[in-house]
């Protein structure tokens, strides 16, 4: 049940909040010193505090309230404190909401402004507790896959890409070929090396080649090699990518962009491991696991007599998708702070910048913004002006999932600050608006 432990040297206050908040289904308890209170605290889960600021006779300063807010704070650093009382000075109310605490009531108070108080409060004080929880188990569970396997440094944080990464290292350790799908710059690259990482042949060597940037007369002779005088300009034998990767692993980057001939080639060598290098009728043998990306539509290239449907089925016995990072929001600060490596420090309005903006470039584009913004920034900290994000890209058809700051502001308004009813009319849980009150810095605002 919801808790409220209330603080004060008068029992007749105790009394007076014990009894509003018991009529709203909220549980009270009552400490008449601080010591009381904070042994309550450390012994039951209390959602919200009110505390008095004197508790000695004939004493004003509020030195009292102060140090029990401290103490209170020192012990539990999220708990939402409530000042109430009749003598403090505005000042020290003001500067103890600027420490952290939630707010400030004068003796005598409104009961109701106190109790839609107390409820957005406790609504808080359950989302942050839902948040810590899903923090904790994310954390938990991206400890968890850095102890079993090896992430080669990868910076990650969200849900969606400790999906990937679960999946990707789960088949690893098998030979069967693999499919990284996803858009251009999300770090297909970085999956495919800890597919590599975590596989039977991670002591061999990992090669990559992007077939997108490569002419296609010559991709063939890039993956199986080619003998002197094989194509004009072939002036000696070379070795082809296949023949490096012997005994590892081999990344086909952009796959959708491999010819046809050299698609059928390239199934004969999954099929049996042979090819010939071009310009030679010997045939090689190698063992090579291999791995391929793309941001293509496959199926559709088959459609159009484009991809081999055999080569697309080899190719993709387990297929592993790479979200884009906007649907990762909670890698882009991550991310961000690894490639600013302590040059400089990100200021709120970046941060809220970078988590509004939709990052069509994915990992690469956020990379390039970083290092742009290093370079710019002459104080040692970043704006938004540093980052100079495009803003025709940013999005600004929200729908009710996303509703603008004016929107957050206006259903707070409407339902008196009470903050259930405005994440109804938002269509939103609790939660969520909660969460789009902290980035609209609306947080403490609403009671």
């Amino acid at each position: 049940m919801r808790t409220v432990l209330i603080i004060d040297d008068n029992p007749a206050v105790g009394e007076a909040l014990s009894l509003a908040l018991s009529l709203h289904e909220i549980r009270p308890l009552t400490a008449l010193t601080p010591e009381q209170g904070l042994e309550l605290l450390e012994r039951e889960r209390i959602d919200v505090v009110i505390q008095d600021m004197n508790f000695t006779a004939d004493t004003t300063s509020g030195e009292e309230g102060i140090a029990l807010f401290r103490a209170i704070r020192q012990r539990h650093t999220d708990l939402p404190v409530i000042l109430l009382t009749a003598w403090t000075h505005l000042e020290t109310a003001v500067e103890l909401v600027k420490a952290g605490a939630a707010d400030y009531l004068a003796k005598p108070w409104d009961d109701a402004k106190l109790l839609a108080t107390v409820e957005n409060l406790l609504e808080l004080s359950e989302s942050t507790r839902e948040v810590n929880r899903a923090r904790n188990e994310r954390r938990r569970r991206r400890e968890d896959l850095q102890r079993r396997y090896d992430l080669t440094g990868l910076v990650f944080s969200s849900e969606a890409m400790a999906r990937t990464l679960e999946l990707a290292c789960q088949v690893a350790r098998s030979e069967v070929p693999v499919l990284i799908t996803g858009p251009n710059g999300a770090g297909k690259e970085r999956i495919a090396a800890i597919v590599h990482a975590n596989s039977m042949a991670k002591r061999g060597p990992f090669i990559a080649v992007n077939c997108g940037a490569l002419p296609g007369e010559l991709i063939e002779a890039e993956l199986f090699g080619a003998e002197a005088g094989a194509y004009t300009g072939a002036n000696k034998a070379r070795e082809g990518r296949f023949e490096l990767a012997d005994g590892g692993t081999l990344f086909l980057d952009e796959i959708g962009n491999l010819p046809l001939s050299g698609q059928v080639k390239l199934l004969r060598v999954l099929e049996t491991g042979q090819f010939e290098r071009l310009g030679s009728g010997r045939t090689r043998q190698v063992k090579v696991r291999v791995l391929s990306a793309t941001n293509a539509d496959l199926k559709a290239m088959i459609r159009a007599g484009t991809f081999r449907e055999d080569l697309y089925y080899r190719l993709n016995v387990i297929e592993v998708n790479l979200p884009p990072l906007s649907e990762r929001v909670d890698d882009i600060l991550p991310l961000a702070e690894y490639f600013l490596d302590g040059r400089a420090e990100l200021s709120d309005a970046a941060r809220e910048a970078m988590l509004t903006y939709s990052w069509p470039g994915n990992v690469r584009e956020l990379k390039n913004a970083i290092e742009r913004a290093a370079l710019l920034t002459s104080d040692g900290r970043i704006g938004p002006e540093q980052l100079n994000l495009p803003q025709s890209a940013v999005p600004t058809n929200r729908n009710l999932d996303e509703p603008s700051r004016e929107a957050v502001e206006a259903a707070l308004d409407k339902a008196d600050g009470v903050v259930s009813r405005a994440a109804q009319a938002l269509g939103l849980s609790r939660q969520a608006l909660y969460r789009r009150m902290e980035r609209y810095g609306l947080a403490t605002q609403g009671t």
